[in-house]
This record gives structure tokens, sequence and C-alpha cells, in this order.
């Protein structure tokens, strides 16, 4: 069954993207002479079409219920709009894309190397032969896989404080919607399509896997940043992440905050906090944000930027002031230096 979902889904997009490629790509490149660029084009195409489905089923399944049981309202949607740009920007998949296809040439000439001198290749398909080479199974160990490395790459970013002024662009968002998945710094998008499509290809994922893989995280984080008043019950909280147990993770002094560097890290699955200790099942609605955002006896909290230039300048800056004050920190005659004495 799951082959024959992959394969009309994949004969929807290869139609749509010869259409467009034959009526609007192909003639454009041919007027402004970029036909040594067709083949790669047209296979970026096939990403593009894919994050466009995306985007639209996103709108037309979240954005209702983001009206019929929001688990805010809102006066406004003000902040929320450039949250969509984000969206286009990711969704496209253009930075998986150009990772995996760049990747790909290295890890295949690594495995000729590994093969040519009889050092057993990572090959998780033949874990369990006729068991795991079964398209479902195989790809069901390869989103496991992935989810355990996006849970340490997450928490990561909460742990080391240059990385976390990337992700604070994500945190600092206070109107949490369908669209806030996608808000992140792009220099921590490029660095994440990288991780991401080095594990994959390290474990083995064809192409055509990743593409879904990559589809179905993303869709499913959409809807757990959405502003839904969503709960799974007890079992089903304990084997996906859901919008209440995410929501937890944004909360002002718990996500960042909280057990140790933070809670609730998970992707899609809440294994990884169950096992590594960082879990919150607490289902309390809270206000969303960083705590140093808040007003604090009529001062006004700090500034994380209103649109998507100032955002990414604003994280430059507290990254150089990070940097400033580590090195004053560490000079001789400090404080910290005299302490060690």
């Amino acid at each position: 069954m799951f082959h024959s979902i992959f394969s009309l889904f994949d004969s929807l997009v290869s139609t749509i993207q010869t259409w467009l490629y034959i009526d609007v790509v192909q003639p454009l490149l041919f007027n402004v002479d970029l036909m040594g660029y067709d083949e790669d084009t047209y296979n970026a195409l096939y990403w593009v079409i894919v994050g466009v489905l995306e985007v639209l089923a996103m709108y037309a399944i979240l954005r209702p219920l983001e009206a019929l049981r929001p688990a805010e309202k809102w006066p406004d949607r003000k902040g929320v709009r450039v949250d969509a740009l984000y969206t286009w920007i990711v969704k496209l998949g253009i930075l998986n894309l150009f990772f995996f296809f760049t990747f790909q040439p290295f890890f295949d000439s690594f495995q000729s190397w590994l093969r040519l001198h009889n050092i057993a290749n990572i090959d998780l398909d033949n874990l369990w032969p006729g068991v795991t080479s079964q398209p479902l199974v195989a790809f069901a160990i390869y989103l496991v896989v992935l989810d355990f490395a996006g849970y340490w790459y997450h928490r990561m970013e909460h742990r080391i404080g240059i990385w976390w002024e990337l992700h604070a662009v994500h945190h600092s968002q206070q109107k949490m919607s369908l669209w806030s998945d996608d808000r992140n710094h792009l220099l921590d998008d490029i660095l994440q399509a990288g991780f991401f499509a080095t594990v994959a290809l390290v474990i083995g994922v064809q192409p055509s896997q990743f593409v879904v893989l990559v589809a179905l995280t993303n869709l499913m984080q959409s809807l757990q940043h959405a502003n839904i008043r969503l709960h799974y019950g007890w079992l089903g909280e304990r084997l996906l992440v859901s919008p209440t147990f995410h929501r937890r993770h944004h909360a002002v002094g718990y996500g960042h905050e909280g057990t140790a560097y933070g809670c609730n890290f998970g992707v899609l699955l809440p294994w990884w906090d169950m096992l590594f200790r960082s879990v919150s099942w607490n289902r309390e609605l809270e206000p969303t944000g960083i705590r140093d955002q808040l007003v604090v006896n009529g001062a006004p909290g700090r500034n994380y930027g209103d649109g998507f230039i100032e955002q990414h300048w604003l994280a430059f800056k507290r990254i150089g002031a990070r940097i400033a004050s580590n090195r004053a920190t560490r000079a001789p005659g400090s404080d910290s230096d005299a302490a060690a004495v």
C-alpha cells in the first residue's frame, strides 16, 4: 500500500514536472542561453513542486483547524506574516536538494573505497534480510534514525551559546502558527540541511526516499507549531510529538530554561526526550517566546526583530556580543581569571 501511494504521488509530481519544464522552464533557459543547466533545473523542479504542494496542503488543512480550535486568540496576526516568507523559502527544498546531491558523489567514492578495502558498509536495509529490506520497514528505520539525529541537533542548538543565538530567531515568535516551524535563521537552515543530508547518505537513504522523508517531517512539524489546541491522549502523546507537547518546548521559561537546557526537543518522536530525561508532560497553556523579550518593571524586553532582514542581522549582533563577552571573561585580570587563580 505504501509503495502504491508513493508511486501515485511520484507520478503526479513527475507529470507536473515534465509539463512545467517543457512549456515554461526550457523555453526560458533557451532564451537566456542557460541550457547548460537544463538537467539540474529539471531535477530541481521535482523538489520545488513537492514543496508547493506541501505548503498548499498545510494551509488547506491547518488554517481551518487554527480558526476552529485555536490555542491562543490574537487581536491581529501581525508578526505572523513574516513566517510565511520563511515557509516558502524552506519548503521549496532547495537547500536539502543542493546538499544531498552535492555530497552524494563523495559518499559514493567513499563507499567504493570501503568495498575495495573489504570494510563493511552501513546497510540498514539488510539488517534483517526479508524484513528490513521491505520498503515500508526501511522507510520507518530511516525515519527513526534521522529523528534521533534531529533530537541531538536540536538539543545542541540550545546547549551551545552561539548556535542558540541563531536558533533564537525561531523561539522569538510569540504567536506560534502553522508557519512558525520554518522561521529559522538561514545560516541555521544551511547547517541543518548539510547535517541531515550527510546522515541520510551515511545510512543509505535513496534520493526518492529522501524527498518523502523531508516532506513528511516538514509537514508534521508544521502541525506541531500550529496554533491549535490539540492533544493526542496519554498513549498518543508518547508515540508522536503533538502541538501540545511541542508548545511546552516554546513556553517562556520552560523550553530553553527548563530541564537542564530545556525540554521536549523531539522532532517527530517523544521517545528521545523520555529516554534522555528532557520530557515535560505539562499541558498548561503558557505564553511562548524567550524570557528576555518580556517587559520588566516597565522596561521593554530585548528586540529580536520584526522583519526577515532585521531578525537575521540582530542574530549576528547577538553572536558578536556573545563572542566579545567570552573574550572579556577570559582576559587576564578579569574576575573569572582572578577566581581561577
